[in-house]
């Protein structure tokens, strides 16, 4: 599923390759979605390349190519935006109230399911209302939710898209641990947190992927890693 924001820039790439046969540049992007600068611009190319809808041909300047119709993704219902730079939905801050672990029966645990998490480029992570039991054995301490995972930017620590992420909620990490970081107040993804000579680096846990690097004050840590569900079919 696309967010709104994802949604209408790959509808408008599309509709200026059939007028022109040339992609729009970052500039055009950036007023079209009415954006207030262009990593925005830069964040959603990223995150609809990752999930295969468009992709950036090499050795050409301004050069992308449509793979998969928008209409196969409708985008995600998003809370309205704020008058800032908002690239895609803002995030619904998940209240401490709703993170009360309800007490066990039968060793099963009803988690908060709080939506989708990127293990790719950031999207956003909508509040859910449902919820999702968890075997008791699998969480410690504290308060807990899940998370689905979107992407693959992961899979090199054996977290795959579908896959169900168990979530302590703190806002303290260690380096190395793989935590949900929420990036510009308005992003969040599931990466290893490294702090790198004053910066804040998101590592993936994939080859093909580059790290992403942030100024402290522009992530904030929402949670760790605790545990990981998956369902077959």
């Amino acid at each position: 599923m696309l967010t709104a924001k994802q949604h209408e820039l790959i509808r408008f790439i599309q509709q200026r390759l059939e007028e022109t046969g040339i992609s729009p540049s970052f500039e055009e992007m950036k007023s079209a979605l009415d954006l207030k600068s262009k990593s925005g611009v830069h964040r959603l190319i990223s995150a609809l390349e990752e999930r295969g809808f468009i992709r950036r041909l090499p050795n050409r300047a301004r050069a992308l190519e449509v793979l998969k119709n928008p209409e196969d993704a409708l985008p995600a219902a998003v809370a309205p935006a704020a008058d800032n730079d908002l690239t895609t939905a803002s995030v619904v801050r998940i209240p401490a109230s709703t993170m009360a672990q309800p007490e066990p029966a039968n060793d099963v645990i009803e988690l908060p399911l709080h939506g989708r998490i990127a293990a790719g480029a950031p999207i956003e992570a909508l509040e859910g209302q449902s919820s999702l039991p968890v075997p008791a054995a699998l969480l410690g301490p504290g308060d807990h939710y899940a998370l689905e995972v979107s992407g693959d930017s992961m899979i090199e620590a054996g977290i795959f898209d579908g896959d169900f992420a168990l979530i302590k909620r703190t806002s303290t990490a260690r380096d190395g641990e793989i935590v949900v970081a929420l990036v510009d107040n308005e992003e969040a993804t599931l990466k290893y947190l490294h702090r790198d000579a004053g910066m804040v680096r998101l590592d993936p846990a994939n080859s093909t992927y580059s790290p992403q690097i942030y100024q402290p004050g522009q992530v904030e840590v929402q949670g760790k890693l605790a545990g990981l569900l998956r369902r077959y079919h």
